[in-house]
């Protein structure tokens, strides 16, 4: 080999190792999802494939989770540097001693439902009395089932609980082997609805339990360590999601990209509801949810899921992450 093609060589070498130093760039940053990814989570993938964590020195990598009371654990313990989960499900972790803080509400109300078959006539949590009621353990839904049920003055002896493997829930009300389930009405009634069977959906906000709904948690000790890496987080993931509910037809592909198993006409159809969770009524920006919203959820919590009162609302969640410019409500 000449000098000449030595050289060249050589450079070329030094030009592909920078290249592939510069594409795995940035602090290494792991966020666990609430649950399998979907519109309710396009947001983190969208900003991702529009290079946002990147340009923030932030090499994240995304995993999906089995719940959001998982996904707190998770966080708790360390192993994820962030989680996303319903706001209850952090709080309710946080009562019981796990450093774990929201920094960041993504939806401000919830998209939970009681869904049942439009045929079964169940049109209000009352109708429930008698009936076989399926949860998925782990869930955020079933953990303000005791909510809801006491919101409506229902003894909860008087339902049929049962505990269902997430793969065979929305088949176990199809084949009518349970009456109505705990679920999102953004992931599992579109499924129902996409083999052809009409849903009826009673949402938690409209029945007494409008709890701030997903949100960015972290370890308090691991953001006092890295402040500005988190706000970094935080700010690329709201204009991520301002990006995917302008644009759900670009989130879609980019959720079907990181994660090919997933159809995109299902998450298409998703953000039908998730769009009208991002902002709570009177709230000005993405990430900022009204003072009213967290006083309702402190409220529930404390009277029925047993929270303590000895601390304020204000102890579960922080909002010096939130970027000063954050993308505005409609």
């Amino acid at each position: 080999m000449n000098r000449r093609m030595l050289i060249t060589t050589v450079a070329m070498l030094a030009l592909s190792a920078g290249s592939a130093f510069a594409q795995g760039a940035g602090k290494p940053m792991k966020i666990t999802l609430n649950f399998l990814a979907a519109a309710p989570n396009a947001g983190f993938m969208m900003a991702k494939q529009l290079g946002l964590y990147e340009k923030a020195g932030i090499n994240l990598t995304i995993e999906e989770g089995k719940g959001s009371g998982t996904t707190a654990q998770m966080v708790a313990t360390g192993q994820t540097d962030i989680g996303f989960a319903d706001a209850p499900a952090a709080m309710q972790l946080r009562t019981k001693g796990a450093p774990v803080k929201i920094i960041a509400p993504v939806l401000q109300t919830n998209g939970f439902a009681i869904i049942a078959l439009e045929d079964s006539k169940i049109d209000a949590p009352k109708d429930l009395v008698g009936k076989k009621l399926a949860v998925q353990p782990g869930t955020a839904q079933t953990t303000l089932l005791e909510a809801i049920l006491a919101s409506n003055g229902i003894d909860k002896s008087k339902v049929d609980v049962i505990a269902i493997d997430p793969g065979a829930f929305v088949g176990a009300l199809l084949e009518k082997k349970v009456d109505a389930i705990l679920g999102g009405a953004d992931f599992h009634s579109i499924q129902i609805r996409e083999r052809g069977f009409k849903v009826r959906d009673i949402f938690y906000r409209d029945v007494g339990v409008p709890t701030v709904g997903l949100s960015i948690i972290a370890r308090d000790d691991r953001v006092k360590a890295d402040a500005e890496l988190f706000k970094k987080f935080v700010e690329a993931s709201l204009q991520g999601w301002d990006a995917a509910r302008k644009n759900p037809e670009a989130a879609a592909d980019a959720v079907v990209a990181q994660f090919p198993a997933v159809k995109k006409a299902q998450v298409l159809a998703q953000f039908d509801v998730v769009n009208k969770l991002l902002c709570a009524p009177g709230a000005t920006a993405l990430g900022k949810v009204p003072e009213k919203n967290w006083t309702v959820s402190y409220d529930l919590l404390t009277q029925y899921l047993g929270l303590p009162k000895d601390k304020p609302i204000t102890d579960y969640y922080t909002t010096e992450l939130l970027p000063a410019s954050a993308p505005a409500c409609p």
